[in-house]
């Protein structure tokens, strides 16, 4: 489990647990790049803009170029 939602009355947190190692950190944040450093695999930071939207925050845009966010397909609005 990387990440959870805390909620108490009044209050929501959004908790990452990050591993010990720096390089594993950088991974666990922004995900695996190939060699040309395109993204392969997207890090937690893409699920945060999502995950602040399910506990009632603003829905957050990015520019993609620097981190697409990951929302389910149900979640997408058109």
């Amino acid at each position: 489990q990387t990440a959870v939602l805390r909620e108490i009355e009044g209050h929501t947190a959004l908790v990452i647990n990050l591993p010990g190692q720096p390089k594993s950190i950088k991974e666990t944040l922004e995900g695996l790049k190939d060699a040309e450093g395109k993204p392969i695999v997207q890090g937690i930071f893409a699920s945060v803009p999502y995950c602040i939207e399910l506990f009632g925050g603003p829905i957050i845009q990015t520019h993609e170029s620097v981190i697409k966010v990951y929302r389910p397909k149900s979640a997408v609005k058109k």
